[in-house]
């Protein structure tokens, strides 16, 4: 299995879609070994520029749009033990998710980012729409996330959040990568879709995707995988907000029967260890592109993390602007997956800036029954 992803910066590098997007902080020298350090990083520290202090109210960071949107994010969870994502759109304690989630089903178990499980119920569900709201009364009163009035654009830096593969709010960045998208998958018709590059898998489905710099809720996220790449894509909310109000308004007025026996549910288990293997990865990276470093650390093994402290870990990451993955593959190697990766990595010396080609292969396998990234290698390509 072979997939294209290419990462770029927040604030700088376009990226075609074949999932993946940020900027990540990358070493110097990448040793032959890892031996519990991080792979590509540079020993020396300097200071990070933060933004220019203007009269204006200050602008959202990164940080705190992540947060504040974790708080509203939710991973659905079905009786048959099938697994989503959705968000918090309204104070009625209405959940926007995908209709294929929930397809064949009224009630439902919600989990809410402080580890409470609530009931929710299906309220609406379109049949050829791929769009469906829960009722979750405990999430009554609850502040909402906003929703975009305008549709978003190419090149737009945004945040892609949701439980992929079990992994509650977990958050990947990427841009618009295309827009005007359309394509069918029985029963659902899906028109005029956001095609994004932040890595997204099955769990991601009916999470939101937002406007990296505001918070606004740009779409809804669907997990689609093709033989080539590992493609995200997005609804637009503003083609389904009227659609997800009327709902709202007059619950349970238009619900299709519900199924007697569907073994569609839900959207997570039809990834094999090598697609989820390569996903982790792609995440790590992710995470590493947002500054979210606790999570890109929490995906690293226990072994890798007893020879490795946190605080090294982070200050490895300096100096590096965007880096493009030009390849990333994967094959199952006894209980564990080896995933290899070429990398193209901008890198700041006091020399100028070099742009440098690496390879790298990870072990990846699991722990407790989650993916985790056990060790690796790389070099320098000449």
């Amino acid at each position: 299995m072979k997939k294209g992803w290419i990462f770029s910066g927040l604030a700088s590098l376009l990226v075609a879609a074949g999932a993946g997007g940020a900027s990540w902080y990358v070493m110097d020298l990448v040793p032959t070994e890892l031996n519990a350090k991080p792979l590509l990083a540079i020993s020396t520290n300097k200071a990070v520029s933060t933004a220019a202090k203007t009269s204006k109210p200050a602008a959202l960071t990164l940080k705190d749009v992540i947060a504040e949107t974790q708080k509203r994010v939710v991973m659905i969870e079905l009786e048959s033990g099938s697994l989503g994502s959705g968000f918090l759109y309204n104070d009625k304690g209405d959940i926007i998710t995908n209709a294929h989630v929930v397809e064949g089903t009224r009630q439902v178990k919600v989990k809410t980012a402080d580890a409470r499980t609530l009931d929710g119920e299906v309220i609406g569900a379109g049949t050829k729409t791929d769009v469906a709201v829960v009722r979750v009364a405990g999430l009554a009163g609850s502040k909402p996330l906003t929703l975009a009035k305008q549709a978003a654009e190419i090149g737009d830096e945004v945040l892609a959040l949701g439980s992929p593969l079990g992994l509650q709010n977990t958050v990947t960045t990427g841009i618009v990568s295309g827009t005007g998208r359309d394509f069918t998958i029985d029963p659902y018709v899906y028109n005029n879709l956001y095609q994004i590059s932040a890595p997204i898998a099955p769990g991601n489905s009916g999470g939101p995707l937002v406007d990296a710099k505001t918070g606004a809720v740009l779409g809804i996220n669907s997990a689609v995988v093709t033989e080539q790449n590992s493609i995200g894509f997005s609804i637009p909310i503003t083609g389904i907000r009227d659609t997800v109000e009327k709902w709202s308004q007059n619950p349970g007025t238009d619900l299709p029967k519900p199924a007697s026996d569907n073994d569609d549910q839900g959207d997570v288990g039809d990834w094999s260890r090598t697609d989820e293997a390569e996903y982790v990865v792609a995440a790590y990276y992710s995470s590493l592109s947002a500054k979210d470093y606790v999570t890109a650390y929490a995906y690293l093994g226990s072994s890798w993390q007893a020879g490795s402290d946190y605080n090294d870990f982070r200050d490895g990451y300096r100096n590096t602007g965007t880096i493009q993955v030009d390849s990333i593959s994967s094959e199952l190697d006894g209980d564990r997956v080896a995933v290899t990766i070429k990398i193209t990595a901008e890198e700041f010396k006091d020399s100028g800036t070099v742009y440098t080609p690496y390879k790298l292969v990870y072990q990846v396998g699991y722990e407790n029954e989650v993916m985790k990234i056990f060790s690796g290698k790389g070099q320098k390509l000449s």
